[in-house]
């Protein structure tokens, strides 16, 4: 019975959920445009997030590649969707179309690096997957008749459902919604999915498969579990996911980079999983909050802060700050926090004597 009592003192009660819900839905009203975009960027984290939490998180396999499939499906979805009247490579599919093309190239190019995934395990994996950010480095600055060069290349607008997800307002019931209003409301939708998806996925029998490849591979073998289909599976999925996150992004953007799908975003991407929690879908949500919202933060407010300045007058530029900060903030997860933030919500909390009375058995009352 105590059991039982804890799980609902420590259970997230249904109206809780509905009062989030509700409160996301209601920010665009209220917020200006650039919390909106910093709320996007930490949509887009938190998907990506979720995806390498699946492979390293659940299945124990270091990826260090994972800003490569970012970059596939961002300048995917923009040769895809674009027109060729810029001068690049474009084929002039319908926005929606093209995303979900992007996010199968992203899984495609995942399937064709899988075998060497579904082989390779711990520090041989990651040094494997760290040639696929010098690859994909280097076809960005080069192909550019593909992805712009140097200078990238805009981002054609998604449309969907006939809402164009551009600065063209949308008049709802007398609010008018701009990009980042509309995009918003995508982005929620895109990481409720994502999230609820990698949730079944953990919970079924696939996640179990997972769990016991991650924590003794031949004993899994043993059982029965196809261990390099399983893993195989999981960096295909995981390179899906980060293909959604790379989509997501370049629409925030509006302009993809080159030099932003690098070695850095990789590292930045394995510290969120490893801030919010290894293995956890929730984890992976916090994490890429965490991480994504705090350079902007300390961007904006560099003027307040001690110690950090805008770039080039002396102090700690914001991204170097952050990039300080969530670096400690990995150190001090490792060394005290072993589940995560999301593993602080998760944790038991102290009985009251009240509690305490009711967890008793009929046994020890008397």
């Amino acid at each position: 019975m105590s059991e039982t009592v804890s799980k609902k003192l420590t259970r997230p009660r249904p109206y809780a959920w509905a009062l989030g819900a509700v409160l996301l839905l209601a920010l665009p009203f209220y917020l200006e445009r650039f919390w909106l975009q910093a709320g996007l960027f930490a949509m887009a984290a938190a998907i990506g997030a979720i995806g390498i939490n699946l492979l390293t998180g659940a299945t124990g396999q270091l990826s260090m590649g994972h800003a490569f499939f970012l970059a596939v499906g961002a300048y995917g979805y923009c040769a895809l969707a674009g027109d060729g009247t810029d001068g690049l490579t474009g084929l002039g599919l319908p926005g929606w179309l093209a995303a979900v093309g992007a996010v199968a190239l992203a899984g495609a190019a995942g399937g064709l690096f899988s075998p060497i995934a579904g082989r390779l395990r711990g520090a041989y994996l990651g040094i494997a997957t760290l040639a696929l950010i010098f690859i994909g480095q280097h076809v960005l600055f080069n192909a550019h008749d593909l992805t712009g060069g140097f200078n990238g290349r805009a981002v054609p607008p998604l449309s969907l459902l006939g809402v164009t997800f551009d600065d063209t307002e949308l008049i709802v019931a007398a609010v008018p919604f701009g990009a980042a209003e509309k995009l918003w409301y995508l982005g929620l939708a895109l990481l409720a999915a994502s999230a609820l998806f990698a949730r079944g996925v953990l919970r079924g029998r696939p996640g179990r498969a997972l769990n016991a490849i991650r924590d003794h591979r031949i004993a899994a073998g043993v059982l029965g579990i196809p261990v390099a289909r399983y893993r195989a599976a999981a960096f295909v999925l995981s390179s899906m996911y980060a293909g959604l996150a790379g989509v997501l992004l370049a629409l925030v953007f509006q302009r993809t980079v080159p030099e932003y799908f690098g070695m850095l975003l990789s590292l930045e991407y394995l510290a969120m999983i490893v801030i919010g929690g290894l293995g956890s879908v929730a984890g992976a949500v916090v994490g890429g909050v965490f991480v994504s919202l705090l350079p902007q933060l300390l961007n904006r407010y560099s003027d307040a802060l001690p110690l950090v300045s805008a770039p080039g007058t002396g102090g700690v530029a914001p991204g170097e700050a952050s990039r300080y900060l969530y670096g400690a903030a990995v150190v001090a997860v490792v060394l005290f926090l072993p589940g995560g933030l999301a593993g602080l919500a998760a944790r038991r909390p102290r009985r009251t004597p009240r509690t305490a009375r009711i967890a008793r058995t009929p046994a020890e009352e008397r």
